[in-house]
C-alpha cells in the first residue's frame, strides 16, 4: 500500500508537444512515473497533446486524454474525474506553469485536490528569481549580483549600476529563452523586452555576467522524511555562458578535486533541504576555475533534461523514483529497480565515463546563427559510455550522425594562424574540431584555455586525439598502435583513412590479433553489487561482461538515435512498442540506440541494451557477441533503415519489409520502375547524379522542378 493512503487517483500532466528545450525527455519521465505509480495500485488519469509518445498509450495510463494544455481543459478534466492529487513535476515546464496557475485561482483548493511532488510554495521559491534569490540569500548560498525587473527602464538602471555583460533570464521559461546574454545598451534593450514578453509573470532577471567560470551540476533526490542524496553530478565542458543543453557535458565531473566536490554536493543537499523538494531536483552552479569561490546558478523543481542523462549516465531511474516519493515513501523503501538488492537511498558510483554531445540542427538550417548562448538550440542528444573521456568523446561524435567520425570531419586547415585564433573565440557548435586544429598548428594549452575557457584537461584530451592522428598518419601500424587507437574509440574506417589501408584490412588485423570489443554493465555501485538488469557499453582491452542469458530466439532492434528536425519521438513510439510485441511473443529482445531521452533507452523496455553509436562497426560488434536470429530495421527512422545492408553483409535477417523492397521505395530510380510497370501516373522526373545533369534534366522538363534527395528524411535537401 501507498505509505499516505488519501493518494488512490493521480492526474498526470505531460509536456505537450517537442520543442527546442523540450524533447522526449519529459515522455521518458512521464511514462516511467505512469508505470510507476500503476505498480502501487493507483489510478492514473494522463493528459497530454501530443499523440507520438509513448505516454499517451492505452496501456500507460488509466484514463488518457489528448487535450490542449490550457488551464480551462484540465480545470474541466478535474470535474469529470475528480482525482485526488496532481503531479505535475514530470511534464516539463508545461506541466509546472498549468499547476501553478491552478494554485493561484484557488481551483485545486476549492475542489480539495493536492499537488504532490512538490508545493507550489516550493516551485515557486526555485521558479521566482526574487524569491529564488531571497531563498539563497537566507541560507549564505552564494549568488550573482542581481536585480528583478518587471520594465525595461529598471533593467537599464541596474546594468549602468553593475556594468555589462549582463545575464538576463525571465522567470517561468524552459531552455533559457527568452534570455541572453547581453554585452551593451542596445542588446538589453532588445533581449529584455522579448524576455519581459514570454515571461508567464512579466519578470526578468537581470544579474552580474560569471561567462567563463565552470559550470557543474549536481542532480540530486529528497523525500518527504528529507532524506537527501545525490543521483550524479556533472561537469559541462563548455564554460558558464552556453546553456547545459547545448553543452558537452562528462559524468562524473573530472576536473573537480575533492574539496570541490564535497562543498558543491554539500551545496546542493543544503538547497534542495531548504527548498523542501520531494522528488528529483537539478542544481546548476557556477565554480570560478582558480579559487573556491562559487554562485548557485539556479534551480529545476522537476525533472530536465539533465535528469534524463543522470537516470541513464548511472543507471537509476529518477522519474520512477520521483513518483514513488510523491506517494509518500521515503528513499529507504524504494528498491533500486537495476540490483535488485540496494535501495534508491544508496548513492550511484560511476566506475565508467559519461559524455554526452547535443544534436544541433545547423545541418538543416544552413542559414542560421551557430552562435552558442544561455537559450537552448539542440532539437536533442546523444550519450556514450567508455572507461575513458576520449573514448567516450568519439562514440559521441560518431553517435550524432551529422556525417562526422572523428575530430578532423571539419577541415578548418585553410585557415591563418589568425584566422583560426579568430574562430577560437566563436563559440559554437564545431568549437571542439576548432581546438584540435590548433593543437594540430602548435597552439599552446594555455592560449587555447585564455580564449574559450575550456579546462587544460579537457584540451589535453582533445590533444590525446590529435596524437593518435598524427601517430596513425606517419607511422607504421603496429599492434600495439591498433590497440591503443582502439582503446580511445578510433573507427576502423577512420584508421584506414589515416593509414592509408583498407577498413577490411584494418578489421582483419584487429580479429588476428584478438582486438574486439568487450561489454561493460552499467550496475549505479561501481560493480560492488550484482546488478539485475543487462545494461552495457562497450570497451576494448577489457573482458566481457555481457553473458548469454536465456537460451531463447533474439530479435535485435535497432533504435532511431538523437532527435532531430523530421525524426522525432515517433520512432521511439514504435521501437518500444516493436520491442514489446517481441517479448509477448517469447522472443529475447536486444536495443541498440544511445538517445538518453527516450523510453527505449529504459533499463526494463528490452531483455538486454547496448547503450552504442548506431554505425555499422559498432552494430557489427554487438552483433557478433549477441549472434541475433533476426533484426528490426523499420522502426527506427531512417538511422535505422541506412544500416539495412551492413546487417545483411553480416549476415543477420531483416525482419519486415525485406532490403530490396526497402530500397524499391527509396531509391528514386527503382521506385520510377515500379511505378511504370504498374501503370500509374506520375510527374515527369530524371534521376540524375551531377549539378550539369540536373541543369539538363530541368531545361528539358520545364521549370518549375522539384528536387529530391534519395535516402533523406522529412524532405531534407529537398
Amino acid at each position: 500500500m501507498p505509505k499516505n493512503p488519501d493518494i488512490k487517483k493521480v492526474l498526470v500532466i505531460g509536456s505537450g508537444p517537442i520543442v527546442i528545450g523540450q524533447a522526449a525527455e519529459f515522455d521518458y519521465a512521464g511514462t516511467q512515473a505512469c508505470r510507476s505509480l500503476k505498480e502501487e495500485g493507483i489510478e492514473v488519469v494522463l493528459l497530454n497533446s501530443n499523440p507520438a509518445t509513448i505516454m499517451t498509450d492505452k496501456d500507460i495510463a488509466d484514463h488518457v486524454y489528448i487535450e490542449p494544455l490550457t488551464v480551462e481543459v484540465v480545470e474541466q478534466l478535474i470535474l469529470k474525474e475528480k482525482p485526488d492529487s496532481v503531479l505535475p513535476t514530470l511534464g516539463g515546464q508545461a506541466g509546472l506553469n498549468l499547476a501553478m496557475e491552478l494554485e493561484e485561482r484557488g481551483f485545486l483548493k476549492e475542489h480539495n485536490v493536492k499537488l504532490i511532488g512538490t508545493t507550489a510554495e516550493t516551485i515557486r521559491k526555485a521558479e521566482d528569481r526574487q524569491e529564488f534569490k531571497d531563498t539563497m540569500e537566507k541560507i549564505h548560498e552564494p549568488v550573482a549580483a542581481s536585480l528583478v525587473v518587471h520594465s525595461v527602464e529598471d533593467g537599464e538602471a541596474f546594468a549602468a549600476k553593475i556594468g555589462y555583460p549582463v545575464v538576463l533570464r525571465p522567470a517561468y521559461t524552459l531552455g533559457g529563452s527568452g534570455g541572453g546574454i547581453a554585452y551593451n545598451h542596445e542588446e538589453l534593450v532588445e533581449i529584455l523586452t522579448n524576455g519581459l514578453r514570454l515571461s508567464r509573470v512579466g519578470e526578468v532577471l537581470v544579474e552580474r555576467c560569471i561567462a567563463g567560470w565552470k559550470e557543474i551540476e549536481y542532480e540530486v533526490m529528497r523525500d518527504g522524511a528529507g532524506n537527501v542524496i545525490t543521483v550524479c553530478n556533472m561537469e559541462n565542458i563548455d564554460p558558464v555562458g552556453v546553456h547545459t543543453g547545448d553543452s558537452i557535458v562528462v559524468a562524473p565531473s573530472q576536473t573537480l578535486g575533492d574539496k570541490e566536490y564535497q562543498m558543491l554536493r554539500t551545496s546542493a543537499l543544503n538547497i534542495i533541504s531548504e527548498l523542501k523538494i520531494t522528488g528529483g531536483c537539478n542544481v546548476q552552479f557556477a565554480l570560478h576555475p582558480e579559487s573556491f569561490e562559487y554562485c548557485v546558478i539556479e534551480v529545476n523543481p522537476r525533472v530536465s533534461r539533465s535528469s534524463a542523462l543522470a537516470s541513464k549516465a548511472t543507471g537509476y531511474p529518477i522519474a520512477k523514483v520521483a513518483a514513488k516519493i510523491a506517494l509518500g515513501y521515503t528513499l529507504d523503501e524504494i528498491r533500486n529497480a537495476i540490483t535488485g538488492k540496494t535501495y534508491a537511498s544508496f548513492e550511484p558510483m560511476l566506475d565508467y565515463c559519461v559524455v554526452k554531445m547535443p544534436r544541433l540542427p545547423f545541418d538543416k538550417f544552413i542559414g542560421a546563427k551557430r552562435d552558442l548562448t544561455t537559450q537552448m538550440k539542440a532539437t536533442g542528444e546523444v550519450m556514450s559510455i567508455c572507461d575513458n573521456f576520449e573514448g567516450g568523446l568519439m562514440k559521441a561524435i560518431r553517435s550524432l550522425e551529422q556525417h562526422v567520425d572523428c575530430l578532423l570531419s571539419y577541415d578548418f586547415s585553410d585557415l591563418s594562424q589568425d584566422a583560426l585564433r579568430a574562430q577560437l573565440h566563436k563559440v559554437d557548435d564545431r568549437r571542439i574540431w576548432v581546438i584540435a586544429e590548433a593543437l594540430r598548428r602548435g597552439f599552446s594549452y594555455e592560449e587555447i584555455h585564455d580564449i574559450t575557457k575550456i579546462d587544460v584537461w579537457f584540451i589535453d584530451k582533445i590533444a590525446i586525439l590529435v596524437e593518435m592522428e598524427q601517430a596513425l598518419k606517419t607511422r607504421e601500424l603496429t599492434v600495439e598502435l591498433l590497440k591503443e587507437a582502439k582503446r580511445i574509440e578510433f573507427p576502423d574506417n577512420v584508421i584506414a583513412r589515416l593509414t592509408g589501408k583498407s577498413e577490411e584490412e584494418i578489421k582483419k588485423l584487429r580479429y588476428d590479433n584478438g582486438i574486439t570489443a568487450a561489454y561493460k554493465m552499467v550496475d549505479t555501485c561501481a560493480a560492488e553489487f550484482a546488478a539485475e538488469t543487462p545494461y552495457y557499453y562497450s570497451v576494448f582491452g577489457s573482458e566481457n561482461e555481457a553473458v548469454e542469458t536465456s537460451g531463447r530466439k533474439k530479435v535485435l532492434v535497432l533504435g532511431s538515435g538523437p532527435i532531430r528536425i523530421g525524426q522525432g519521438i515517433e520512432f521511439d513510439f514504435c521501437s518500444v512498442h516493436c520491442t514489446w510485441a517481441f517479448s509477448k511473443e517469447g522472443y529475447e529482445t536486444i536495443i541498440i540506440n544511445n538517445n538518453p531521452e527516450t523510453v527505449s533507452t529504459d533499463f526494463d523496455i528490452a531483455d538486454k541494451l547496448y547503450f552504442e553509436p548506431l554505425t555499422p562497426e559498432d552494430v557489427e560488434n554487438v552483433v557478433r557477441l549477441e549472434k541475433p536470429d533476426g533484426a528490426v530495421v523499420q522502426f527506427g527512422g531512417q538511422t535505422a533503415i541506412k544500416l539495412t545492408e551492413a546487417l545483411m553483409k553480416m549476415g543477420v535477417t531483416i525482419l519486415g519489409t525485406s532490403a530490396e523492397n526497402v530500397d524499391a521505395a527509396e531509391d528514386r530510380e527503382l521506385f520510377d520502375e515500379i511505378l511504370e510497370q504498374c501503370q500509374i501516373p506520375r510527374p515527369a522526373g530524371h534521376t540524375v547524379f551531377t549539378a550539369r545533369e540536373a541543369k539538363e534534366a530541368a531545361n528539358e522538363l520545364g521549370y518549375p522542378v522539384l528536387v529530391r534527395p534519395s535516402y533523406v528524411l522529412g524532405g531534407q535537401g529537398m
